[in-house]
Protein backbone atom coordinates (compact mmCIF):
# COMPACT_ATOMS: atom_id res chain seq x y z
CA UNK A 1 0.00 0.00 0.00
CA UNK A 2 0.89 3.34 -0.98
CA UNK A 3 0.89 4.96 2.42
CA UNK A 4 2.65 1.71 4.08
CA UNK A 5 5.68 2.40 1.48
CA UNK A 6 5.94 5.57 2.58
CA UNK A 7 6.40 4.90 6.26
CA UNK A 8 8.97 2.13 5.69
CA UNK A 9 11.05 4.61 3.39
CA UNK A 10 10.91 7.15 6.32
CA UNK A 11 11.94 4.59 8.71
CA UNK A 12 14.86 3.19 6.78
CA UNK A 13 16.29 6.73 5.94
CA UNK A 14 15.97 8.62 9.38
CA UNK A 15 16.26 4.98 11.47
CA UNK A 16 17.09 7.13 14.70
CA UNK A 17 14.14 10.16 14.73
CA UNK A 18 11.56 7.85 16.33
CA UNK A 19 9.08 10.95 17.51
CA UNK A 20 9.67 11.78 13.65
CA UNK A 21 8.38 8.00 12.47
CA UNK A 22 5.46 8.10 14.82
CA UNK A 23 4.04 11.59 13.80
CA UNK A 24 4.53 10.64 9.96
CA UNK A 25 2.59 6.67 10.68
CA UNK A 26 -0.23 8.66 12.66
CA UNK A 27 -0.79 11.11 9.60
CA UNK A 28 0.07 8.75 7.31
CA UNK A 29 -2.80 5.86 8.26
CA UNK A 30 -5.41 8.49 8.41
CA UNK A 31 -5.04 9.04 4.75
CA UNK A 32 -5.49 5.89 3.31
CA UNK A 33 -9.09 6.64 2.94
CA UNK A 34 -8.36 9.96 0.98
CA UNK A 35 -5.38 8.28 -0.81
CA UNK A 36 -7.60 5.10 -2.12
CA UNK A 37 -10.73 7.74 -2.97
CA UNK A 38 -8.63 10.33 -5.46
CA UNK A 39 -6.17 9.28 -7.50
CA UNK A 40 -3.86 11.79 -8.55
CA UNK A 41 -2.25 12.68 -4.69
CA UNK A 42 -0.50 9.65 -5.70
CA UNK A 43 0.04 10.02 -8.98
CA UNK A 44 1.61 13.38 -8.03
CA UNK A 45 4.06 11.47 -5.25
CA UNK A 46 2.17 14.14 -3.00
CA UNK A 47 2.81 11.84 0.43
CA UNK A 48 6.46 11.16 -0.70
CA UNK A 49 7.37 15.02 -1.08
CA UNK A 50 4.97 15.95 2.41
CA UNK A 51 6.89 14.06 4.62
CA UNK A 52 10.58 15.67 3.42
CA UNK A 53 11.12 19.40 4.64
CA UNK A 54 11.80 21.89 1.89
CA UNK A 55 14.99 22.14 3.68
CA UNK A 56 17.06 21.43 6.82
CA UNK A 57 19.37 23.48 8.50
CA UNK A 58 21.63 23.24 11.21
CA UNK A 59 24.21 25.31 12.48
CA UNK A 60 26.61 25.64 15.20
CA UNK A 61 25.84 28.65 17.85
CA UNK A 62 28.80 29.83 19.91
CA UNK A 63 28.37 31.93 23.09
CA UNK A 64 30.28 32.97 26.17
CA UNK A 65 28.94 32.22 29.72
CA UNK A 66 28.64 34.60 32.84
CA UNK A 67 32.22 32.79 33.91
CA UNK A 68 33.69 34.13 30.07
CA UNK A 69 33.86 30.27 29.26
CA UNK A 70 33.06 29.52 25.61
CA UNK A 71 29.77 27.10 24.88
CA UNK A 72 28.67 25.53 21.76
CA UNK A 73 25.11 23.97 20.89
CA UNK A 74 23.38 23.42 18.21
CA UNK A 75 20.62 25.14 16.34
CA UNK A 76 18.20 24.08 14.02
CA UNK A 77 15.57 25.45 11.59
CA UNK A 78 13.38 22.82 9.56
CA UNK A 79 11.14 24.41 6.86
CA UNK A 80 8.67 21.70 6.16
CA UNK A 81 6.23 22.92 3.37
CA UNK A 82 5.58 26.50 2.16
CA UNK A 83 2.31 25.74 -0.67
CA UNK A 84 -0.38 27.19 1.51
CA UNK A 85 1.81 30.10 3.05
CA UNK A 86 5.23 31.54 4.39
CA UNK A 87 6.81 29.20 7.07
CA UNK A 88 5.35 29.38 10.55
CA UNK A 89 6.32 27.78 13.84
CA UNK A 90 7.67 27.83 17.19
CA UNK A 91 11.48 27.68 18.33
CA UNK A 92 12.72 25.30 21.11
CA UNK A 93 15.24 25.47 23.44
CA UNK A 94 15.49 22.44 25.64
CA UNK A 95 18.75 19.65 26.02
CA UNK A 96 16.48 17.18 24.48
CA UNK A 97 16.40 18.99 21.12
CA UNK A 98 17.60 17.53 18.02
CA UNK A 99 17.02 17.01 14.14
CA UNK A 100 14.02 14.13 15.25
CA UNK A 101 12.42 16.25 17.61
CA UNK A 102 12.13 19.65 15.28
CA UNK A 103 11.29 17.66 12.23
CA UNK A 104 7.82 15.48 14.07
CA UNK A 105 7.15 19.34 14.91
CA UNK A 106 7.52 20.66 12.03
CA UNK A 107 5.58 17.87 10.47
CA UNK A 108 2.77 18.11 12.53
CA UNK A 109 2.63 22.03 12.24
CA UNK A 110 2.15 21.54 8.18
CA UNK A 111 -1.44 20.45 9.16
CA UNK A 112 -1.84 22.39 12.47
CA UNK A 113 -1.78 25.51 10.45
CA UNK A 114 -3.58 24.12 7.42
CA UNK A 115 -6.16 23.70 9.77
CA UNK A 116 -6.44 27.46 11.22
CA UNK A 117 -8.36 28.58 8.37
CA UNK A 118 -4.87 31.33 7.65
CA UNK A 119 -2.14 31.53 5.21
CA UNK A 120 0.53 29.58 7.13
CA UNK A 121 2.94 26.93 6.20
CA UNK A 122 5.15 24.97 8.07
CA UNK A 123 8.31 25.20 10.43
CA UNK A 124 10.04 24.34 13.42
CA UNK A 125 13.20 25.25 14.87
CA UNK A 126 15.30 25.41 18.18
CA UNK A 127 18.28 24.63 20.08
CA UNK A 128 20.04 22.18 22.89
CA UNK A 129 20.75 25.13 24.78
CA UNK A 130 19.24 25.07 28.28
CA UNK A 131 17.58 28.34 29.55
CA UNK A 132 16.79 27.34 32.67
CA UNK A 133 19.53 28.07 35.32
CA UNK A 134 21.16 30.79 33.14
CA UNK A 135 21.08 34.67 33.98
CA UNK A 136 19.48 36.93 31.95
CA UNK A 137 22.89 38.12 30.26
CA UNK A 138 23.67 34.17 29.33
CA UNK A 139 20.27 33.53 27.57
CA UNK A 140 20.30 36.80 25.40
CA UNK A 141 24.28 36.38 24.75
CA UNK A 142 22.76 32.85 23.52
CA UNK A 143 19.97 34.23 21.63
CA UNK A 144 22.10 37.12 19.79
CA UNK A 145 24.35 34.47 18.55
CA UNK A 146 21.49 31.84 17.58
CA UNK A 147 20.33 34.62 15.53
CA UNK A 148 23.32 35.25 13.93
CA UNK A 149 22.78 32.13 11.65
CA UNK A 150 19.37 32.09 11.89
CA UNK A 151 18.44 35.62 10.42
CA UNK A 152 19.83 34.58 6.90
CA UNK A 153 16.76 32.34 6.81
CA UNK A 154 14.23 34.26 7.92
CA UNK A 155 11.44 37.06 6.70
CA UNK A 156 7.75 39.04 7.39
CA UNK A 157 7.00 37.02 4.23
CA UNK A 158 9.41 34.30 3.71
CA UNK A 159 9.80 32.05 7.71
CA UNK A 160 8.37 33.47 10.75
CA UNK A 161 9.29 31.73 14.20
CA UNK A 162 7.80 32.31 17.23
CA UNK A 163 8.29 30.66 20.80
CA UNK A 164 7.91 27.54 22.06
CA UNK A 165 9.70 25.21 25.32
CA UNK A 166 11.95 27.44 26.58
CA UNK A 167 11.45 30.54 24.25
CA UNK A 168 9.23 32.99 25.86
CA UNK A 169 8.79 36.32 25.82
CA UNK A 170 12.26 37.31 27.63
CA UNK A 171 13.76 34.83 24.98
CA UNK A 172 12.10 36.76 21.37
CA UNK A 173 12.92 39.98 22.74
CA UNK A 174 16.49 39.10 22.40
CA UNK A 175 16.20 37.25 19.16
CA UNK A 176 14.51 40.66 17.76
CA UNK A 177 16.65 42.53 18.88
CA UNK A 178 19.86 41.00 17.24
CA UNK A 179 17.72 40.44 13.82
CA UNK A 180 16.88 44.58 14.14
CA UNK A 181 20.44 45.06 14.36
CA UNK A 182 21.34 42.62 11.78
CA UNK A 183 19.18 43.88 9.18
CA UNK A 184 18.55 47.40 9.88
CA UNK A 185 14.23 46.15 9.32
CA UNK A 186 11.88 46.48 11.94
CA UNK A 187 9.64 43.04 10.31
CA UNK A 188 7.09 41.26 11.81
CA UNK A 189 9.69 38.80 11.77
CA UNK A 190 8.57 36.71 15.11
CA UNK A 191 5.65 36.37 17.17
CA UNK A 192 4.94 36.18 20.71
CA UNK A 193 6.60 40.11 20.78
CA UNK A 194 5.97 42.35 23.63
CA UNK A 195 2.91 44.35 23.27
CA UNK A 196 4.65 47.41 22.57
CA UNK A 197 6.62 46.78 19.71
CA UNK A 198 4.50 44.72 17.58
CA UNK A 199 2.79 41.85 19.74
CA UNK A 200 -0.89 40.90 20.15
CA UNK A 201 -2.97 41.11 22.62
CA UNK A 202 -4.53 37.33 23.40
CA UNK A 203 -1.26 35.33 22.67
CA UNK A 204 0.07 34.01 25.31
CA UNK A 205 -2.96 32.89 26.60
CA UNK A 206 -4.22 31.60 22.85
CA UNK A 207 -2.85 27.91 23.09
CA UNK A 208 -4.41 27.21 26.52
CA UNK A 209 -7.57 29.10 25.49
CA UNK A 210 -8.19 27.37 22.36
CA UNK A 211 -7.68 23.73 23.86
CA UNK A 212 -10.29 24.45 25.87
CA UNK A 213 -12.35 25.66 23.20
CA UNK A 214 -11.87 23.17 21.40
CA UNK A 215 -12.94 20.72 24.13
CA UNK A 216 -16.11 22.94 24.63
CA UNK A 217 -17.05 22.75 20.79
CA UNK A 218 -16.20 18.57 21.11
CA UNK A 219 -18.90 18.35 24.16
CA UNK A 220 -20.97 20.70 22.93
CA UNK A 221 -22.19 18.32 19.98
CA UNK A 222 -23.34 15.35 22.46
CA UNK A 223 -25.25 17.77 24.60
CA UNK A 224 -22.25 17.85 27.43
CA UNK A 225 -20.08 21.19 29.13
CA UNK A 226 -17.12 21.32 31.14
CA UNK A 227 -19.11 23.57 34.03
CA UNK A 228 -19.08 21.89 37.23
CA UNK A 229 -16.70 19.38 35.92
CA UNK A 230 -13.45 18.00 37.22
CA UNK A 231 -10.74 18.51 34.94
CA UNK A 232 -6.67 17.22 35.05
CA UNK A 233 -4.14 19.17 33.18
CA UNK A 234 -0.17 18.26 32.93
CA UNK A 235 2.35 20.75 32.42
CA UNK A 236 2.87 24.26 33.96
CA UNK A 237 4.31 26.35 31.28
CA UNK A 238 2.35 29.07 29.38
CA UNK A 239 -0.27 26.39 27.99
CA UNK A 240 -0.77 24.75 31.53
CA UNK A 241 -1.52 27.99 32.65
CA UNK A 242 -3.80 29.69 30.34
CA UNK A 243 -5.86 26.12 30.46
CA UNK A 244 -6.02 26.52 33.75
CA UNK A 245 -7.33 30.00 33.42
CA UNK A 246 -9.92 29.36 30.85
CA UNK A 247 -11.22 26.26 32.13
CA UNK A 248 -11.94 28.74 35.72
CA UNK A 249 -13.82 31.08 33.19
CA UNK A 250 -16.10 27.72 31.98
CA UNK A 251 -16.66 26.91 35.72
CA UNK A 252 -14.93 24.10 35.81
CA UNK A 253 -12.45 22.53 38.27
CA UNK A 254 -9.34 21.96 37.54
CA UNK A 255 -7.17 20.06 40.25
CA UNK A 256 -3.84 19.31 38.83
CA UNK A 257 -0.74 21.10 37.35
CA UNK A 258 2.57 19.48 36.44
CA UNK A 259 6.50 19.56 36.07
CA UNK A 260 9.59 17.64 35.31
CA UNK A 261 9.66 16.92 38.82
CA UNK A 262 6.07 15.87 40.39
CA UNK A 263 2.35 16.51 39.83
CA UNK A 264 0.44 19.28 42.08
CA UNK A 265 -3.18 17.81 42.71
CA UNK A 266 -5.26 20.44 44.48
CA UNK A 267 -9.05 18.82 44.84
CA UNK A 268 -10.63 21.80 45.17
CA UNK A 269 -9.10 23.58 42.19
CA UNK A 270 -5.94 25.07 41.43
CA UNK A 271 -4.69 28.49 43.01
CA UNK A 272 -4.35 30.06 39.71
CA UNK A 273 -2.51 33.38 41.01
CA UNK A 274 -0.32 31.49 42.91
CA UNK A 275 0.95 29.10 40.00
CA UNK A 276 1.51 32.18 37.98
CA UNK A 277 3.37 33.74 41.08
CA UNK A 278 6.01 30.37 41.08
CA UNK A 279 6.24 29.49 37.51
CA UNK A 280 6.04 32.76 35.36
CA UNK A 281 7.63 35.39 38.18
CA UNK A 282 9.95 32.89 40.35
CA UNK A 283 10.35 30.38 38.13
CA UNK A 284 10.43 27.75 40.54
CA UNK A 285 9.24 24.02 40.74
CA UNK A 286 6.20 23.14 41.75
CA UNK A 287 7.58 22.09 45.14
CA UNK A 288 7.49 25.46 46.41
CA UNK A 289 3.27 25.21 45.50
CA UNK A 290 2.94 22.46 47.91
CA UNK A 291 5.16 24.15 50.69
CA UNK A 292 2.99 27.56 50.39
CA UNK A 293 -0.66 25.70 50.19
CA UNK A 294 -0.39 22.77 52.44
CA UNK A 295 -3.83 21.65 51.93
CA UNK A 296 -2.61 20.07 48.73
CA UNK A 297 -1.03 16.83 47.37
CA UNK A 298 2.40 16.85 46.15
CA UNK A 299 3.28 13.69 44.27
CA UNK A 300 6.38 13.44 43.02
CA UNK A 301 7.07 11.63 39.59
CA UNK A 302 10.70 9.27 41.20
CA UNK A 303 8.00 8.36 44.00
CA UNK A 304 5.21 6.83 41.05
CA UNK A 305 4.98 4.12 38.71
CA UNK A 306 7.94 3.80 36.35
CA UNK A 307 6.79 4.51 32.62
CA UNK A 308 3.39 6.32 33.94
CA UNK A 309 2.66 9.43 35.09
CA UNK A 310 0.82 10.84 38.14
CA UNK A 311 -1.71 13.34 36.77
CA UNK A 312 -3.30 10.86 34.71
CA UNK A 313 -3.82 8.42 37.70
CA UNK A 314 -6.28 11.71 39.03
CA UNK A 315 -9.67 10.77 38.59
CA UNK A 316 -11.36 13.58 36.04
CA UNK A 317 -14.32 14.15 33.61
CA UNK A 318 -11.92 16.04 30.77
CA UNK A 319 -7.99 15.92 30.60
CA UNK A 320 -5.67 18.16 29.09
CA UNK A 321 -1.99 16.83 27.78
CA UNK A 322 -0.31 20.27 28.07
CA UNK A 323 3.33 19.23 28.86
CA UNK A 324 5.22 17.41 26.53
CA UNK A 325 5.27 14.42 23.32
CA UNK A 326 4.55 10.84 24.72
CA UNK A 327 3.50 11.96 28.19
CA UNK A 328 0.33 9.97 27.81
CA UNK A 329 1.02 6.12 26.99
CA UNK A 330 -1.42 3.20 26.56
CA UNK A 331 -1.52 2.42 30.45
CA UNK A 332 -2.42 6.38 31.37
CA UNK A 333 -5.55 6.07 29.06
CA UNK A 334 -6.50 3.14 30.37
CA UNK A 335 -6.67 4.80 34.06
CA UNK A 336 -8.07 7.89 32.61
CA UNK A 337 -11.10 5.73 31.13
CA UNK A 338 -11.46 3.50 33.65
CA UNK A 339 -11.82 6.61 36.45
CA UNK A 340 -14.51 8.09 34.19
CA UNK A 341 -12.61 10.85 31.72
CA UNK A 342 -15.06 11.49 28.91
CA UNK A 343 -12.66 14.19 27.15
CA UNK A 344 -9.06 13.97 26.27
CA UNK A 345 -7.80 17.81 24.66
CA UNK A 346 -4.54 17.77 23.58
CA UNK A 347 -3.03 21.27 24.24
CA UNK A 348 0.87 19.75 23.58
CA UNK A 349 2.55 18.42 20.22
CA UNK A 350 1.52 14.79 20.40
CA UNK A 351 1.26 13.89 23.80
CA UNK A 352 -0.30 10.50 23.24
CA UNK A 353 1.30 7.97 22.57
CA UNK A 354 -0.27 5.88 19.14
CA UNK A 355 -1.33 2.84 21.48
CA UNK A 356 -3.56 5.48 23.36
CA UNK A 357 -4.93 7.49 20.59
CA UNK A 358 -6.14 3.96 19.27
CA UNK A 359 -7.85 3.18 22.94
CA UNK A 360 -9.33 6.92 23.19
CA UNK A 361 -10.65 6.44 19.57
CA UNK A 362 -11.92 3.17 20.33
CA UNK A 363 -13.64 4.18 23.41
CA UNK A 364 -15.57 6.66 21.38
CA UNK A 365 -15.03 9.43 24.02
CA UNK A 366 -14.42 13.01 23.01
CA UNK A 367 -10.99 13.02 21.49
CA UNK A 368 -9.39 16.15 20.35
CA UNK A 369 -5.69 15.29 18.49
CA UNK A 370 -2.94 18.33 19.52
CA UNK A 371 -2.79 19.46 15.70
CA UNK A 372 -6.80 20.57 16.08
CA UNK A 373 -7.12 21.23 19.79
CA UNK A 374 -3.58 23.43 20.28
CA UNK A 375 -4.10 25.10 17.40
CA UNK A 376 -5.08 27.56 18.94
CA UNK A 377 -1.34 29.60 19.44
CA UNK A 378 -0.41 29.63 15.77
CA UNK A 379 -3.87 31.05 15.02
CA UNK A 380 -3.17 33.80 17.13
CA UNK A 381 0.41 34.31 15.54
CA UNK A 382 -1.05 34.55 12.44
CA UNK A 383 -3.26 37.27 13.48
CA UNK A 384 -0.02 38.91 15.58
CA UNK A 385 1.65 38.49 11.31
CA UNK A 386 -1.33 40.43 9.90
CA UNK A 387 -2.06 43.09 12.25
CA UNK A 388 2.11 43.89 12.04
CA UNK A 389 1.28 44.05 8.19
CA UNK A 390 -1.57 46.70 8.59
CA UNK A 391 0.31 48.52 11.41
CA UNK A 392 -2.45 48.11 13.85
CA UNK A 393 -3.71 46.62 17.06
CA UNK A 394 -6.89 44.33 18.28
CA UNK A 395 -7.93 44.69 21.65
CA UNK A 396 -8.24 41.69 23.51
CA UNK A 397 -11.68 40.85 23.42
CA UNK A 398 -11.13 40.93 19.35
CA UNK A 399 -8.62 38.66 19.23
CA UNK A 400 -10.09 36.01 21.66
CA UNK A 401 -13.45 36.23 19.75
CA UNK A 402 -11.30 35.51 16.47
CA UNK A 403 -9.11 33.23 18.02
CA UNK A 404 -12.79 31.43 19.58
CA UNK A 405 -14.48 31.25 15.94
CA UNK A 406 -11.32 30.03 14.73
CA UNK A 407 -11.04 26.57 17.51
CA UNK A 408 -14.80 26.21 16.17
CA UNK A 409 -13.96 26.46 12.61
CA UNK A 410 -11.42 23.65 13.55
CA UNK A 411 -13.58 21.89 14.99
CA UNK A 412 -16.03 22.08 12.67
CA UNK A 413 -14.45 21.09 9.59
CA UNK A 414 -12.90 17.93 11.69
CA UNK A 415 -16.31 16.58 12.09
CA UNK A 416 -17.21 17.08 8.79
CA UNK A 417 -13.92 15.71 7.14
CA UNK A 418 -14.83 12.53 9.78
CA UNK A 419 -18.90 12.37 8.59
CA UNK A 420 -17.72 12.50 5.27
CA UNK A 421 -15.39 9.75 5.32
CA UNK A 422 -17.83 7.64 7.49
CA UNK A 423 -16.38 7.82 11.32
CA UNK A 424 -17.85 10.60 13.02
CA UNK A 425 -16.62 10.42 16.07
CA UNK A 426 -12.51 10.19 14.93
CA UNK A 427 -11.32 13.52 14.58
CA UNK A 428 -8.09 12.47 14.28
CA UNK A 429 -9.18 11.27 10.62
CA UNK A 430 -10.83 14.38 10.23
CA UNK A 431 -8.31 17.02 11.13
CA UNK A 432 -5.85 14.91 9.43
CA UNK A 433 -7.79 14.72 6.20
CA UNK A 434 -9.12 18.52 6.62
CA UNK A 435 -5.55 19.62 6.35
CA UNK A 436 -3.88 17.60 4.08
CA UNK A 437 -6.30 18.12 1.60
CA UNK A 438 -5.52 22.10 1.40
CA UNK A 439 -2.04 21.07 1.37
CA UNK A 440 -1.61 18.84 -1.35
CA UNK A 441 -4.34 20.26 -3.59
CA UNK A 442 -2.14 23.59 -3.45
CA UNK A 443 0.52 21.99 -3.77
CA UNK A 444 -1.03 20.49 -7.35
CA UNK A 445 -1.75 23.79 -8.33
CA UNK A 446 1.84 24.76 -7.82
CA UNK A 447 3.53 22.38 -10.02
CA UNK A 448 6.53 20.58 -9.19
Amino acid sequence: MYTQDIIKMIKTNYPDQKEFHQAVQEVLVSLEPVIAKDKKYQDNAILQRMVMPDREIAFRVDWMNDEGEVQANTGYRIEFNSAIGPYKGGLRFHPSVNSGIIKFLGFEQVFKNSLTTLALGGAKGGSDFDPKGKSDAEVMRFCQAFMNELYRHIGACTDVPAGDIGVGAREIGYLFGQYKKLTNRFDGVLTGKGLTWGGSLARPEATGYGCVYFAQEMLKERGESLSGKICTVSGSGNVAIYTVEKLYHLDAIPVSVSDSKGTIHDKNGIDLDLLKEIKEKRRESLEEYAKIKSDCKYIKISDYQEGTHPVWSIPCFAAFPSATENELNLYDAKTLLQNGCKCVSEGANMPSTIEAIELFLKSKICYGPGKAANAGGVAVSGLEMAQNASMYSWDFESVDKKLHSIMESIFVKSSETAKEFGDPTNLVLGSNIAGFRKIADAMIDQGI
